[in-house]
């Protein structure tokens, strides 16, 4: 019988990371770059959302707050203020961080179903706000926002130019939860997720945890969104409705709950599906869920999960 180290886990995953990274940087000579960028946004989204999920077990409804608002707060100070898209890009983070403060204070409060009220509340609330406020352009939203040079230097008005900045960002992003994942804070997380009246009985002051992961988990959904906004030169009321955090918990139960890589494959496969049955109008959604029953029913723990369960079942036996 062979079990694999943590250290083995570890550079295992690493190395999948860095293949994944050749493979997307050299995919814009064969794919759309837009479609590549949409992926890797929506990717990192998955990403931020399965931290609090997979390894708190607390389940958002309200994700689609962080993101939207990232991408208006990103989208506003680009095209009003004149910022660079560092700089937007790090507003819209900030921003998704504040809020991530004052509404994860409130909904930590709360366990279970309760916490997913709490946050569907918050962001609807959101919702709201953006609909009303004079600066996120109501119904329009926020439109033609200008890429500017990168540093004030690099010209990334083309799309293969601003592919590169999206795939750093993603980067950066999946590294900074790998890096959580893999620290005491995480297996910390880990514990309260499998046990949280342990962990209390353990002295962990569970609470602080929550709220750092929900607010690591809301900044880095923030980066994704204030990114996005910018791919599109675009922020819209879209990316705020309850629908988008809907759409986040699927590409994270078809891809893997609780697996590093599970959902970049599920945003990979709900973007693909959206992207190339266009065609079917209304239709999309009943595919969709046609194929999230069946992924679901053969499934069960997500794609990546049942092969990394297949892949430990074979270790066993050998």
């Amino acid at each position: 019988m062979s079990m694999m180290t943590p250290g083995v886990t570890k550079n295992r995953d690493l190395l999948v990371f860095a293949v994944l990274i050749v493979i997307a940087a050299i995919a814009p000579a064969v794919v759309y770059p837009v479609f590549l960028m949409k992926v890797l946004c929506f990717a990192l989204f998955a990403l931020a959302f399965n931290l609090l999920i997979g390894y708190v077990g607390l389940l958002s409804f309200g994700h689609a707050m962080f993101f939207g608002g990232a991408a208006y707060i990103s989208g506003y100070v680009v095209k009003a203020w004149g910022w660079s898209p560092e700089l937007g890009i790090l507003a819209g983070t900030a921003s998704a961080a504040l809020l991530g403060l004052v509404t994860g204070s409130l909904a930590i409060r709360r366990q279970g179903i309760y916490f997913a009220m709490v946050t569907l509340a918050l962001s609807q609330m959101v919702f709201f706000f953006c609909v009303q406020a004079p600066f996120t352009g109501g119904e329009d939203g926020i439109q033609a926002i200008p890429r500017r040079p990168l540093f004030g230097v690099f010209d990334i008005k083309d799309d293969l130019s601003f592919f590169y900045l999206v795939l750093v960002v993603f980067a950066f992003g999946f590294l900074v939860i790998w890096r959580a994942i893999h620290s005491p804070f995480g297996q910390v997380l880990k514990a309260i997720r499998e046990n949280e009246p342990r962990a209390i009985s353990l002295g962990y002051r569970v609470d602080q945890y929550k709220l750092l992961a929900f607010v690591l988990s809301a900044s880095l959904a923030g980066m994704a969104g204030a990114t996005k906004a910018l791919v599109f030169q675009l922020a819209s009321l879209t990316d705020v409705t309850w629908q988008m955090s809907g759409e986040v918990v699927l590409m994270t139960l078809v891809g893997g709950m609780g697996t590093v890589f599970g959902p970049i494959v599920g945003a990979g496969v709900i973007i693909t599906m959206q992207n190339y049955l266009a065609g079917f109008g209304e239709w999309v959604l009943v595919i969709q869920g046609a194929i999230f029953v069946v992924v679901v029913m053969a499934f069960r723990k997500g794609i990546v999960g049942e092969i990394q369960a297949w892949w430990q079942r074979r270790n066993r036996q050998a």
